[in-house]
């Protein structure tokens, strides 16, 4: 079934693609500055002198961060609107990297990545609004995986250029010298971004304290999709951030007995299956509808599967086969996520699209969170035991596919429902 195309749809457009592709562009840079810790790992642990729980407290304090203020970033977008949203941003997660190329201790470190974490959990949301309000509602499922593929090109930005710069100049001058980046996009944002096309104001939505903010969250919570979208992206996306943010490079060069060279270069290989493979998944759903939780259950399945045969293989390391095609399936779990948005989209009017999107967001960044801290004390405990450590991620595939299964049918129907509804007002609309 193809998507629908809504009444009041904006028109898209060259400028509509001119203008969000700036505030994609906040985003794009946030994610060189989230995934610069994935590349800087084993640096960080030499930098500070800290074990592997102490390496992942970073990534773990960073995604709390990011989880927690998600439903608080959907309300500011949908009360502030994206401008303001993504100003902030950009200038909490350029002072957050300049910070961390100073921090003289574990504690600056810390400090730092954690305001890092919170200029970037002002991204995604406000991005994933922008599509919605520039762009007809048929266009929303390739928007969003096009903004979720800027977001790998961000990473892999670092996993190609930061890892060289890094290496090359040494930690304050790459880090430092990254947050120019931050000031370039903060411009563009003030000075040419928009909200909305002229003519496609949202309705003005009369705050009133904390009465709004609880019918907002509980109104979109009531949402089946709303659920089973964050669901979705709990499943689908924390083996692949994993991976990438923090656990990936010390698996393939301690466990596997790689280079630092041939790790990133299978890094890169999950950037850009990931790349790939949201383009296949965009274009497929905007096409079918229906295909959403087939194309997000058989990813989640194929990702159980590679890392279950890599860890179970006899011998002390993997074939160079295996750990490809682990890569290249890894790549599909971020545009996996992003169908997440397509559940909780049709099920939530344009005025809690940003409340709706937070709650979503925060499921992928949960389990990805959780699965950092378990990996890092399962390998302390068990002296660096990488196959027992990465088995926590079949623990959490399980909880999230028993949700989203049990969540599916009602989704389902609550959504033809609003469909019919929607198709029932346009008629009766007069001309």
């Amino acid at each position: 079934m193809r998507q629908p195309t809504l009444p009041g749809d904006p028109p898209g457009g060259r400028r509509a693609i001119a203008v969000w592709g700036i505030g994609v562009s906040v985003y794009f840079v946030a994610v060189i500055f989230r995934t610069s810790l994935g590349v800087a790992g084993l640096d960080a642990a030499d930098r500070f002198d800290v074990n592997a729980s102490a390496l992942s407290t970073f990534s773990i304090l960073q995604l709390l961060v990011y989880a927690g203020m998600q439903i608080p970033v959907g309300l500011l977008v949908d009360r502030l609107g994206t401008k303001k949203v993504l100003a902030m941003g950009a200038v909490l997660f350029t002072a957050g990297q300049l910070a961390f190329a100073f921090s003289p201790s574990y504690g600056m470190a810390l400090a730092s990545r954690a305001l890092l974490g919170c200029g970037d959990a002002l991204t995604f949301i406000s991005v994933l609004r922008l599509g919605t309000r520039w762009f007809p509602a048929r266009r929303g499922p390739l928007v969003a995986q096009l903004a979720g593929l800027a977001g790998m090109a961000g990473n892999l930005v670092s996993t190609l250029v930061l890892a060289r710069v890094l290496h090359g100049v040494g930690w304050t001058a790459a880090f430092a010298g990254s947050a120019g980046a931050g000031v370039v996009v903060l411009v563009l944002t003030l000075l040419f971004l928009k909200d909305h096309p002229e003519g496609h104001e949202p309705q003005p939505v009369p705050h009133q304290g904390a009465a709004y903010v609880r019918r907002q969250i509980a109104a979109s919570w009531r949402e089946p999709g709303t659920r089973l979208g964050m669901w979705v992206h709990f499943t689908t996306q924390f083996p692949a951030m994993v991976f990438l943010l923090l656990w990936g490079l010390p698996f393939l060069v301690e466990a596997q007995g790689l280079t630092r060279a041939t790790a990133g270069e299978l890094l890169t290989l999950v950037v850009l299956s990931n790349m790939a493979v949201g383009l296949v998944y965009g274009q497929v759903v905007a096409r079918h509808h229906g295909a959403r939780l087939p194309l997000a259950l058989g990813t989640v399945a194929a990702t159980a599967v590679l890392w279950a045969t890599t860890l179970a293989w006899p011998g002390d390391t993997a074939p160079m086969g295996l750990l490809v095609v682990l890569c290249v399936v890894l790549g599909a779990c971020g545009p996996a996520s992003m169908l997440g948005f397509d559940f909780a989209r049709p099920a939530n009017p344009p005025e809690r699209q940003g409340t709706a999107s937070g709650i979503t967001n925060m499921g992928g960044f949960i389990a990805s969170m959780t699965t950092l801290f378990a990996v890092g004390v399962l390998l302390d405990a068990t002296g660096d035991d990488y196959r027992i450590a990465f088995s926590a991620v079949f623990v959490l595939q399980a909880l999230g596919v028993s949700q989203i299964l049990r969540l599916r049918g009602r989704a389902a129907r609550r959504e033809r429902e609003r469909l019919v509804a929607s198709r029932v007002e346009t008629v009766h609309v007069p001309a």
